[in-house]
């Protein structure tokens, strides 16, 4: 009997538990409180493409392996728990003025080398597709293969499949790894990692984000994920059954989860910048998590010495890369080495001291 502990249970960490208990593994869960953390105040965006920048070819080759990734994962937890978790199948990136709608078209020119064909849209065409846009819309990139999911949905239904697959999930804290009676451990703690791993390349990095409600009789959410730039701030909207969810901010705060007046009110006039019918939401809730960022916006995935195997480090695509995250734990985990794991080996970081069996 393989015995594993996942230290972590967000997302990602409940995704790998899951999967690696499919493989064979006698798995337990170590969070103080499962399934919280900046994997429940997520906004869900599976958006690799529209979020990619020139020059950002190892951060895309990740992501779009990631996207690939999720249909199969989403249907397999689908047949597990009878839950379907996609709230959209597209992502709309829009403009409002000359310099973003010239960016629209850098990032799509450069996409195209790669073979990700994106429609770049005039007024009258993001119009056509999302008629509840302002009319201060200049220019649309459609990505029709960039699809959302609920995030929520995910965690019920990954926590679900856990439990069908026999892993054990502890609300405890783990003081120390060493403390762990299991063969091996994966650290899943998200921001939170680098206290159980000093010297870890991850820190916290503050997120804001509303869920706003729909009332009766006001303009309906787009049906798409809507990305934009407004004040030179990232602002996007991701459907959900009730509503939209608004998102982020970003600060480098440490572990501050406050939530502030000035981070709603720049997301609430960002957002209706986009969707001037938005004022007449409900504001249904105002969260903030700590993301988990790396130095290269890349995860940590591999093995940390003979028996810690990292599986940290997702910063805002958390949601994106998990399943691909899950499908790749449990292969190094038998020491198998999938090609596109290299990308996200911690061994990349030069000033992180080398040992045979990985990072000391």
């Amino acid at each position: 009997m393989r015995t594993l502990a996942v230290v972590g249970g967000g997302a990602v960490g409940l995704a790998v538990a899951w999967q690696a208990a499919e493989t064979g593994w006698t798995v337990t869960v170590f969070d103080p409180a499962p399934g919280s953390g900046a994997s429940y105040v997520a906004g869900g965006m599976l958006a690799p493409l529209s979020e990619g920048w020139p020059g950002e070819d190892r951060v895309l080759a990740f992501g779009a392996a990631a996207l690939d990734a999720w249909p199969a994962f989403a249907e397999r937890l689908r047949a597990v728990t009878g839950e379907s978790v996609f709230v959209a199948d597209e992502t709309l990136t829009v403009a409002l003025d000359g310099a973003d709608a010239a960016d629209l078209r850098t990032v799509a020119d450069w996409l195209a080398g790669f073979g990700h064909d994106l429609r770049v849209l005039d007024r009258a065409g993001v119009r056509a597709v999302e008629p509840v846009l302002a009319r201060t819309v200049r220019a649309g990139l459609l990505a029709t293969t960039e699809p959302a999911i609920d995030n929520r949905r995910v965690l019920r239904a990954l926590t679900a499949a856990c439990t069908a697959a026999g892993v054990e999930i502890r609300a405890e804290a783990v003081a120390a790894l060493d403390d762990l009676p299991h063969d091996r451990v994966v650290l899943a703690a998200g921001a939170h990692s680098a206290d159980l791993w000093p010297g870890l390349p991850v820190r916290p990095v503050k997120g804001e984000i509303l869920r706003l409600r729909q009332r009766p009789g006001v303009s309906p959410a787009p049906s798409r994920v809507i990305r934009a730039r407004v004040h030179g701030r990232q602002v996007y909207l991701v459907p959900r059954e009730d509503g939209i969810v608004v998102g982020a901010t970003q600060y480098e705060a440490g572990f501050d989860t406050t939530v502030t007046v000035g981070g709603v009110r720049d997301l609430i006039a960002d957002a209706e910048a986009i969707l001037p019918g938005i004022s007449e939401y409900e504001l249904a809730e105002a969260n903030a998590g700590s993301r988990p960022g790396t130095p290269d916006n890349l995860p940590l995935l591999g093995p940390l010495d003979d028996r810690v195997l990292a599986a940290t480090g997702h910063g805002r695509n958390g949601m994106l890369t998990l399943a691909l995250t899950a499908t790749l734990v449990p292969a190094l985990l038998d020491d198998e080495s999938p090609a596109i794991a290299e990308i996200a080996s911690p061994q990349r970081f030069p000033a992180l001291q080398l040992s045979p069996g990985g990072i000391r």
